[in-house]
């Protein structure tokens, strides 16, 4: 029996496994919703809940009894809380799982709530994804690194990335590589650490990235440089180059990435690539030495920071405040120009 005619027929049996899982599951998903929403009516609206604790524990109780565990009276409230969390049943996401769900229902921001839903969705987060990417405020830092006015009409478009700013992010949280505050390492460590966790650094760079080559070589003149990560990005179509310093960005940094994305541009695009991104990862950044060392209609080359642990949520915000700031300074800038 031909091997490639094995892989086809299995292929069709796994793909119908798939799709009969995610359809059993979503049933379920439903199901629970409509639990929430017949319990919501049986109380008599979202605000006569503390009246409905006693209908509650009877429905538990019957309900275990015939139907087995996962039917108790918190589960119940989780239940009830789902529906009032989606109250549009056709806005659920069928890719998504109740444990996925249960999550996302303790996020108190109806947007933010959204959002991730069909983030989660869109990229196939597991649980344990979701979970990170919530604790890390992953909307907040995107939302930060650009236009928010443009990440906001794009959230609501669903519209696929169209500027290098949209596929950036500043800072990102790399504490899934174990070091500390206190951990001294050196360039060629982080870059160990990020290959060996690639998964994870590829959820934290976002979606659309492909892993493409470890310190890429690149010769002209008998020189030889290398890149230290280099990616692809399938919805800018386009390189995305990353240098990684442990020290402070330096203009020379900046130079040097430069030289990277010419190169790129003039000798390794395919046909139909966009021109590539050079990112400097760094430990730190002053936004004059990125102002002045790059061109004002720079669009190639940019300069992020990284965070090795994960700070507390107060840490987080302050980072993100500072974002703000800055962002809000140079739109006034412009304005009064």
């Amino acid at each position: 029996m031909p091997e490639v005619f094995y892989k086809q027929v299995s292929s069709i049996l796994n793909a119908a496994r798939d799709k009969a899982y995610t359809a059993v599951n979503f049933a379920m998903v439903e199901a629970y919703w409509e639990i929430g929403k017949s319990i919501v009516d049986e109380q008599g609206g979202e605000e006569r809940a503390k009246y409905g604790e006693a209908l509650l524990k009877a429905l538990a109780i019957r309900l275990t009894k015939d139907f087995g565990k996962g039917f108790e009276a918190r589960e119940l409230r989780k239940m009830r809380q789902f529906y009032l969390a989606f109250p549009i049943r056709d806005s659920l996401r069928p890719e998504l799982s109740w444990t996925h769900y249960r999550r996302l229902i303790r996020i108190p921001d109806p947007e933010a709530r959204t959002w991730y839903m069909n983030e989660c969705a869109d990229s196939r987060w597991s649980t344990r994804q979701l979970e990170r990417q919530i604790n890390t405020m992953f909307r907040e830092r995107l939302l930060a690194s650009k236009d928010k006015e443009a990440v906001t009409q794009e959230i609501q478009e669903s519209a696929p990335a169209r500027r290098p700013e949209d596929i950036i992010r500043d800072p990102y949280v790399l504490e899934f590589l174990g070091f500390s505050d206190d951990t001294a390492f050196r360039e060629s460590d982080l870059e160990q650490a990020l290959i060996t966790h690639l998964q994870k650094f590829l959820l934290e760079l976002g979606r659309g990235f492909a892993f493409e080559a470890r310190q890429k070589r690149i010769t002209f003149d008998g020189r030889h440089f290398y890149i230290d990560l280099v990616f692809y990005n399938y919805l800018m179509r386009c390189f995305v180059l990353i240098d990684l310093k442990t020290d402070d960005l330096t203009h020379q940094d900046l130079g040097q990435m430069q030289m990277y994305v010419n190169y790129y541009t003039r000798e390794l695009m395919n046909e139909g690539d966009n021109p590539p991104i050079g990112i400097v990862l760094c430990a730190d950044k002053s936004d004059s030495i990125v102002e002045y060392t790059l061109p004002e209609d720079n669009d190639q080359v940019f300069a992020a920071k990284y965070l090795p642990y994960l700070p507390s949520k107060e840490e987080l915000a302050r980072e993100l405040s500072a974002e703000y700031r800055a962002i809000n300074e140079a739109t006034n800038g412009e304005a009064q120009g």
